[in-house]
């Protein structure tokens, strides 16, 4: 696939490191041109210099023949822009554009061929609260990924010393839960993957990812460790977009506090929000931390666009009392670096924006993709189309399905039942296919399982 992607920023150049190992045409534009230097020594790709709006600079890229047009610079003006001359100028079949402004967001007519023509919106702010609001509802959750519109998840959890799981086979889950079904997808175990089988014993300190019914998530993290009391009390430190949603959307069931340096800032949320109680301070001060209660909070989050602030403030909060504490990390490099000390859980924004990006140029009918691990993983939702004739995944048993290494089907949603795979489980057209895939240079061969033959058609 021929793909053109404006902007070499962190969420750009995340893309295109994700896409250039898959065998693509990759051509990045960005006006930066160390930037797009460090791309070009690192990846097999194209670059081009230049304000990626410009026809002249879409044209240089590749435009005429591009399959899909991926503008994600930081500007929301420029992204729109680029994807109105690549459709009028262009004809380029997909357009995806990154825009963050809410304005923009809530008025939809705005985002169609009469107009202007995105054919993809991302909101990077919106991804990312989502997710953390996820984190928040499954106390002692790693990660938590929803996938057929929330009716099954995969979470990930470490397996702590004392688990009623700990030390024992995998196959023992049913013996312990008959009335749940679910299935542990992966295991890192000292950062290297393995492939679970019904004698896998399951170590303390294992991430393990496991699916089920959403219903039925919290009965199986009880398995794997102690369940973390429910969250209750709050503390957002960054009152920014990410900050301002995501105290919007859980304020009615928490208590939330946001502390913001910015004075107007202070003021601008208040009149917003509505139970949300905003401090005008810094979250790297001790005296207020104290003076707030700090101790008290059941989750500390630093949301804050400066990666070093957001650790300084954390390790405080951490030291203070705070009994989780989760931050963002914009910087790559750090985010192994500061999970699992003192920080219990650190986010990557580009990793949770990439995933909604990837679902978008995948091959086959793929309905999500999400970066696990920091992107050593990926979980995938693809829906199975044709028959048995023209599908090499269509009404065949699990068993027979010949899955490139390192891959496992977790579940399956046929309509709103949600079926955890099993080995004689048959699989029909039009169901949701739950896989993980630990080794991605197979991510192509994936793809092609959902391929349909000629003779569907």
């Amino acid at each position: 696939m021929k793909i053109i992607i404006l902007g070499a920023g962190q969420v750009g150049g995340t893309l295109a490191e994700h896409l250039a190992s898959e065998a693509n045409d990759i051509t990045v534009v960005d006006t930066d041109s160390e930037r797009l230097r460090d791309l070009g020594d690192r990846l097999d790709i194209r670059t081009v210099q230049g304000r990626a709006s410009l026809p002249t600079v879409l044209r240089q890229a590749g435009a005429d023949d591009a399959d899909m047009l991926v503008a994600v610079t930081n500007s929301d003006e420029t992204n729109m822009v680029a994807c109105q001359v690549a459709y009028s100028l262009f004809h380029t079949p997909t357009k995806i554009a990154r825009v963050r402004e809410s304005a923009y967001l809530t008025r939809e007519e705005l985002f169609d061929n009469d107009h202007i023509p995105v054919d993809v919106l991302i909101s990077p702010e919106q991804v990312v609260t989502n997710y953390i609001k996820r984190l928040i509802e499954h106390p002692g959750s790693l990660q938590v990924i929803d996938f057929a519109e929330g009716k099954a998840q995969l979470v990930a959890v470490r397996a702590y010393y004392g688990g009623p799981l700990v030390g024992q086979q995998l196959r023992q889950i049913r013996a312990h839960m008959p009335n749940v079904d679910t299935r542990v997808a992966a295991i890192f175990r000292r950062d290297r993957p393995i492939t679970p089988q019904g004698d896998t014993v399951i170590e303390a300190d294992d991430e393990v990812f496991f699916i089920a019914a959403k219903k039925d998530i919290r009965a199986v993290m009880g398995e794997l460790r102690r369940i973390d009391e429910s969250n209750k009390r709050v503390v957002i430190a960054g009152g920014g977009q990410i900050g301002e949603r995501l105290a919007e959307a859980i304020e009615s069931r928490y208590q939330v506090k946001i502390i913001e340096m910015n004075p107007a800032r202070c003021r601008q949320l208040s009149d917003t929000l509505e139970s949300t109680v905003v401090l005008q301070g810094s979250a790297s001060d001790k005296d207020l931390m104290l003076e707030e209660n700090i101790a008290d909070a059941d989750i500390f989050l630093a949301l804050t666009n400066d990666d070093e602030a957001n650790i300084m403030a954390s390790l405080l909060a951490k030291r203070l009392g705070a009994r989780k504490v989760m931050t963002i990390i914009n910087n790559p490099a750090y985010v192994d670096l500061v999970q699992g000390g003192d920080i219990d859980i650190a986010i990557s924004p580009q990793l949770a924006t990439i995933g909604t990006l990837l679902a978008h140029v995948r091959r086959g009918d793929i309905v999500s993709v999400h970066s696990l691990r920091r992107g050593a993983a990926e979980a995938i939702e693809a829906v199975a189309h044709g028959d048995s004739k023209s599908s090499k995944v269509v009404g065949k048993a699990i068993e027979d399905i010949n899955l490139p290494p390192g891959t496992t089907i977790g579940a399956i949603i046929r309509e709103d039942e949600v079926m955890i795979a099993h080995d004689d489980t048959v699989i029909e057209s039009g169901d949701h296919v739950i896989l993980f895939v630990v080794d991605k240079k197979h991510i192509r061969d994936v793809e092609k399982l959902f391929h349909v033959g000629l003779s569907f058609f």
